[in-house]
């Protein structure tokens, strides 16, 4: 059985809801770099997974959903702020005195997002849309994410377009420096 048949792509998307709950808390309880290793696991997470709701899920839920429109609109300003403020939180590092508060209003700002993503947006696709055709979708969202930047890009915009066009070269840009980061740390 293939990963596609396992799970659909709002059980995808959900398991990597409670994941991105389960980093917040982790990297509000650590300390040092064990901080800041959970917080770029984090950074990571939401920028992948941000990426693909925006190329796949979003242009999808537009047009297969009554009020898909105004739904996806919410979700992307939404979107367009969290990646802001999570950029911003990563120019200003774990150790930064002011942290742990922006760190607090991100995880809030998310959290209200991803809840509203799963009661306006995914449980009208699940009431619309084919288990088949959502079981693709987690295929094709598996597919986005790995090719999708590491680090929140607020410039490059959150349409669908954008992230394709955009996305695999800075995701390139974004692994080599993730591999630098890796390589400095363990020599």
């Amino acid at each position: 059985m293939t990963r596609q048949t396992e799970r659909n792509v709002i059980d995808l998307l959900q398991a990597q809801h409670l994941e991105i709950k389960r980093l917040f808390a982790a990297v509000t309880q650590a300390s040092g770099t064990e901080k800041e290793d959970l917080f770029h696991d984090l950074v990571r997470l939401l920028a992948v997974h941000e990426s693909a709701e925006e190329q796949v899920v979003h242009p999808t839920a537009r047009s297969a959903i009554e009020g898909g429109g105004d739904i996806v609109d919410a979700r992307l300003a939404e979107e367009s702020e969290a990646k802001q403020a999570l950029a911003d939180l990563y120019d200003m590092g774990v150790d930064h005195p002011d942290f742990d508060t922006h760190l607090q209003a991100l995880a809030d700002d998310v959290i209200r997002h991803a809840t509203a993503e799963e009661t306006e947006e995914f449980s009208r696709m699940r009431e619309t849309m084919s288990e088949y055709e959502l079981s693709r979708m987690a295929g094709v969202v598996e597919a986005a994410e790995a090719v999708a930047p590491t680090r929140p890009h607020p410039m490059a915009g959150e349409s669908a377009a954008a992230n394709v066009a955009l996305g695999p070269p800075i995701a390139v840009f974004d692994r080599v420096r993730d591999a630098v980061r890796n390589w400095a740390k363990s020599s």
